[in-house]
């Protein structure tokens, strides 16, 4: 099975260019979560009859959004966090309102696994969603993880918008404290990965440098000077299974590039 995600970064615009068909004759994902589509079902043509859709769209136009494209039908959805995982979370139940009405996260159950598609909030050149990042979206996320693989294993994808370590974008020294690579936003993800989770790509590739989102400032791309924000994430015991993970940064579109995470049978 062959699961990619994707920041799109705005669904009409990559299927304007031909980006979104194109990756997908190239590629033939089994299963395709989307983020940042910036638009409703029905606002974006999709003509895709092999897939089922499942959509999470923000109530604002033109903002944020996350959606599934599978091949295989879930045995169920659920759209934002779970009102228990939001109850867990004490004091920031004003905070919940954001975050059901952006459309950040899609989950799919599947046979053997759940699938969570994510866009986590970006916490602002003026760090100004840092706190909401650090007090309310890595926690409700982290405890919905863990909620959920209890019951069978994880797999969460999307844009998680923080580089993990130094060796995850061109210029760790310029970017410290910035967003994206603040102490807080780090210690997010190391948290997933000290609770059962491993990062999928990093395991095969402990040494790698391959990023998978560019600015549109300065030639950030053509020179290579990136950030890699976008991740597959699964449970420890899926270990065995995963027999690949792999940047897709040959495919163009977007800002970011797709990723992919392959499974095997059993």
């Amino acid at each position: 099975m062959k699961i990619y995600s994707w920041n799109v970064n705005g669904l009409r615009a990559v299927l304007k260019k031909g980006a979104l068909q194109s990756f997908i004759d190239e590629y033939e994902p089994d299963i395709l979560c989307l983020q940042e589509t910036k638009a409703k079902q029905g606002q974006a043509e999709v003509d895709l009859p092999e897939y089922e859709e499942i959509w999470n769209s923000a109530e604002r136009a033109g903002y944020s959004g996350t959606a599934i494209f599978t091949k295989v039908r879930p045995l169920s959805i659920v759209y934002g966090f779970p009102p228990e995982i939001e109850a867990k979370i004490d004091g920031w139940e004003d905070e919940f309102g954001d975050a059901r009405k952006e459309g950040r996260v899609l989950a799919a159950e599947f046979d053997d696994f759940y699938l969570i598609d994510v866009y986590v909030p970006n916490e602002k050149d003026d760090l100004g969603r840092l706190k909401y990042r650090e007090l309310v979206w890595d926690r409700a996320l982290l405890n919905y993880m863990q909620e959920l693989d209890r019951k069978k294993s994880v797999i969460v994808c999307g844009d998680f918008n923080v580089a993990h370590e130094e060796i995850d974008l061109a210029r760790p020294k310029q970017n410290a404290g910035h967003a994206g690579f603040t102490k807080e936003g780090r210690q997010g993800m190391t948290n997933y990965l000290s609770n059962g989770f491993m990062d999928t790509w990093r395991t095969f590739h402990p040494n790698g440098v391959q990023y998978s989102w560019w600015s549109y400032r300065g030639g950030a791309r053509a020179k290579n000077i990136g950030w890699r924000i976008d991740y597959f994430l699964a449970s420890e015991r899926l270990r065995e299974r995963i027999v690949g993970a792999e940047i897709c940064d040959e495919v163009m579109g977007s800002d970011h590039c797709p990723i992919l995470l392959e499974l095997s049978d059993e």
